[in-house]
Order: structure tokens, then C-alpha cells, then sequence
């Protein structure tokens, strides 16, 4: 009875079954009292029991490498039960390809590098489809029942929360129907998805600093405005997924009958790509249609709004072209309560647009904007741009 037991530090824990709806089980800790262990099996039990100093995750999902003694720490990252086996994966098969279409070979992988080597940083994969039933749902759920406990569900909201400590030491984080309103939580995701360390905070506890080694995979039916990024992004892995052909209801349990199969096929198969990048895979390879579209979609609309206040300003003072500098246009912009950052509007006046300022510090008529938004123009210096009205009708309004 000694072996149901441990104590890490000064706390003793019960080995529980887990039981989940697939009708396994799942080994968990649960916090025991020292005198209940003495009451169910006698005094003596409490001296047997196998001792820990303190808690580390290490990631290992092959069975014959796995091990919950890390020196004198109790590795928390969870065995996964299934152990690979020889057998039939056609189902698997026919599934990765309807899921990574071109790029199979590197969607396979990408699963096969999260099974033999958790520890290395992988892309954010996003699989995006305004349709319904194409599989995108199904991927996630085939995935956690691949690696139980190791892979979690987070909401929109999660991300805001400051306690952490449940998600933060996953190998799989995934967000079905994600939607990202915010650039704080575009840019937490982007920093999360290539460091290997992060500060860990538990409700009662202090921060602590931890390994962080998790995968983001983001589901969504919004195809161009999920997340806002800008076309250097390179972390980003966007799939678009098309729908059945015909659904079959029973095409899950398909697919997890043949988990043991498949793990067997990862297991000896050799990996179609080399380590390229931090990433694994090059932006090049990743780079997609779908990627390209949330990418043109983003800069249309900052570009689109950027015109769309422009317009206003010179409707509200009745003249056909505006000058201004970057500071006015950034005051301007954030009268309008849209903030937007100085590079990506300087992209798009200099480049998108082709302005060019006045070579030398010149008088301009600047636009000032009061809390009212009351329009008016005084005398200003400096290298100021011009555009008119009948440029930003041409060029962005049509």
C-alpha cells in the first residue's frame, strides 16, 4: 500500500485514477493527510513511503524514456498511457491530409516533434475556416486524448488572468474559437510561443520562475481577423481548412483506435524537414495563402481606417489636402481613440503610399484636434507630408 503514496517536501499525496469519458484512466495526485495514511494502514506505512524534495516538469512521452524521478524532484509531466504498437493508420492518414493538404509531410512533423522532442520551440499552428465541420474541432480533441494531461483548453479571457500556474507547464495549449482583440494579447502569445522560461503565479503563492516548453494551436471560424499581425511575422503557421466531403459522426473513435499505430509510425518514421530555425521550420516554409490573407486583411484595415479619419478631417475643415507630420497624425489617430503603432502607420504613409515629406523644414498648416474634436489649423514647422482627398479616394476608399 506504500506505492499509492508519496511526500514531496513536507506534503503527502495520494496516486488517484482519474477516470475520463473515453472510459481510461488517468494517474493524478491528490493532497493526503499523514494521519488518515496512519489510520488506513498503520503507523509504520509512513516511514516507507517514497520521498521527493520538490516538484519539476520534464517533458518525455516515450514510455521507455519517461521518468518520474528527476534526481531527488517528482516529475509532474503526466505519462501518457498509450505506448506505441504496430498497426493500421490509413483513417490518420486520410484525417493529416485533409488537415495540412500540401504541407502533410511537415504537419507530420510537426506531431512527430511534439511526441520525440517536447522540449523544441515549434511554430503557433492555426487552423481557420468560417465553415463548419471540417475537422478543426476534431483535430484538437484527437490531440488530448494523445497527450491526456499535457495539453489543456484556454479561453479568450485565460490570457488576461495573472494566475497561470495551470496552463503554464503544458506541452499543448490550445484556444478553440480564439479571437484576440488586443495587441497586449497578440504580443504575450508571440513572446510565449519562443521562450523557454516563464514566471509562473498560483492564487496564495509568489511568481515563480519555471521551464515553459508549451505549443499553441489556435482554432477559429474567423478567417482574416483572429489575431492582428503584420507581414514580418514569421511565428505564425496558418491553415485554412475546407469541410467534408461527408461527415462521419464516428470518425473520432477511428482515429483513436489508431493512436497506438500512429505513435508507432512517429516513432520510427524519419522526420521529411531539418531544424532550420529556432522554429524548427523556416518562415518560408510555413508561409501559406491563409497567412498571406490574415496578413493583407490586418494592414487594409489599419490602412482603411487611417484614410477613413484623413478624410474626415478635411471634410470637417473643408479643404481638399492635408500636411502633417508623424506626431500630428499619431494626436490625430488617438482623438479618434485609435491607437496603432508609429511603425506600422509610418509603413503605410511611406511605403503602402509612397508619401514623401518636404526636404527641407518647411511652414505647414497643422491640424489640431481638441477634446471635443473640434477641428482647427495653425502655422507649424517641420518636414511635413501632404495627401489629398482625391489620393485617398483612388487609392485606399474604392
Amino acid at each position: 500500500m506504500k506505492n499509492l503514496y508519496l511526500r514531496v517536501g513536507t506534503t503527502y499525496f495520494k496516486k488517484s485514477l482519474y477516470p475520463s469519458l473515453n472510459g481510461d484512466f488517468i494517474e493524478i495526485l491528490v493532497v493526503w493527510s499523514s494521519e488518515l495514511i496512519r489510520q488506513d494502514h498503520g503507523k509504520n506505512t509512513l516511514s516507507e513511503i517514497e520521498r521527493f524534495d520538490g516538484f519539476i516538469c520534464i517533458p518525455e512521452n516515450r514510455p521507455e524514456h519517461f521518468k518520474k524521478r528527476v534526481q531527488d524532484y517528482y516529475n509532474t509531466y503526466h505519462q501518457i498511457s498509450k505506448s506505441p504498437e504496430k498497426g493500421d493508420i490509413s483513417n490518420t492518414m486520410i484525417f493529416l491530409n485533409h488537415i495540412f493538404g500540401a504541407q502533410k509531410e511537415m504537419g507530420i512533423d510537426y506531431l512527430q516533434i511534439l511526441y520525440l522532442k517536447p522540449t523544441q520551440i515549434l511554430p503557433i499552428l492555426c487552423l481557420v475556416s468560417k465553415e463548419r465541420a471540417t475537422g478543426k474541432s476534431t483535430f484538437l480533441k484527437w490531440l488530448k486524448v494523445i497527450f491526456e494531461f499535457n495539453m489543456t483548453f484556454l479561453t479568450n479571457s485565460d490570457f488576461t488572468s495573472q494566475f497561470n500556474a495551470d496552463w503554464t507547464s503544458k506541452l499543448i495549449i490550445a484556444v478553440d474559437e480564439v479571437l484576440f482583440k488586443t495587441d497586449e494579447l497578440t504580443e504575450r502569445i508571440k513572446y510565449l510561443s519562443t521562450t523557454n522560461s516563464h514566471k509562473t503565479e498560483s492564487k496564495g503563492k509568489d511568481k515563480k520562475e519555471s521551464q515553459f516548453f508549451g505549443k499553441f494551436i489556435l482554432c477559429s471560424n474567423n478567417e482574416t481577423s483572429f489575431i492582428k499581425i503584420d507581414a514580418d511575422e514569421i511565428r505564425f503557421w496558418v491553415l485554412k481548412i475546407e469541410k467534408f466531403e461527408k461527415e462521419d459522426v464516428h470518425f473520432l473513435e477511428k482515429l483513436i483506435s489508431e493512436i497506438p499505430a500512429f505513435l508507432n509510425f512517429l516513432t520510427n518514421r524519419e522526420l521529411s524537414t531539418e531544424n532550420q530555425s529556432r522554429m524548427w521550420f523556416t518562415p518560408q516554409q510555413i508561409k501559406t495563402k491563409a497567412l498571406q490573407r490574415l496578413v493583407r486583411f490586418n494592414s487594409s484595415k489599419v490602412e482603411a481606417e487611417l484614410a477613413n479619419v484623413l478624410m474626415n478631417t478635411m471634410e470637417s475643415l473643408d479643404i481638399e489636402a492635408l500636411e502633417f507630420c508623424f506626431s500630428d497624425l499619431l494626436n490625430i489617430l488617438n482623438k479618434f481613440r485609435l491607437k496603432y503603432d508609429a511603425v506600422e502607420i509610418k509603413k503605410i504613409v511611406r511605403e503602402i503610399w509612397e508619401l514623401e515629406p518636404a526636404k527641407n523644414s518647411n511652414q505647414y498648416q497643422k491640424i489640431t484636434i481638441t477634446m471635443d474634436l473640434d477641428f482647427y489649423q495653425n502655422q507649424s514647422k517641420g518636414r511635413y507630408y501632404s495627401v489629398s482627398r482625391k489620393f485617398l479616394a483612388d487609392k485606399v476608399m474604392n
